[in-house]
């Protein structure tokens, strides 16, 4: 099902969702309340150093839903790898990513962080 404009403008403004993703062990659904951010085109969920739940469980299937906006939106999450991105992303001044550097140095978050981009099904170019 198509994103329609408004819906999108309205995620793109949306700080907290709930990611359900699919438990790597139990393969039951595994639903937790998350910061999320647009960022040069792209939803972005990260977190400070160490080890989470939600990357294992991508790691194990991609398929995730984004409850936002109202409504359940379906779609598929990768890794980002791309270090000169991520440096970007956590060296930008908005308040709520600043938070991140409060709690890890920059070269740290930008190598040891977890992060995922996520493609949602329907979504319009922007």
């Amino acid at each position: 099902m198509a994103i329609d404009e408004s819906t999108f403008r309205q995620l793109i403004r949306t700080r907290t969702v709930d990611l359900t993703t699919i438990g790597r062990r139990s393969g039951r659904p595994s639903r937790v309340e998350i910061w999320w951010f647009h960022f040069e085109g792209r939803f972005v969920i990260t977190g400070t150093p160490g080890r989470r739940d939600w990357l294992a469980n991508i790691r194990s299937n991609p398929a995730v839903i984004v409850h936002a906006a109202g409504n359940d939106h379906p779609g598929t999450a990768a890794e980002v790898d791309d270090r000169t991105w991520r440096r970007r992303f956590f060296a930008q001044p908005e308040s709520e990513v600043g938070w991140y550097r409060t709690q890890s140095e920059l070269e740290r978050l930008v190598s040891e962080s977890p992060m995922i981009q996520i493609f949602l099904d329907g979504s319009p170019t922007t």
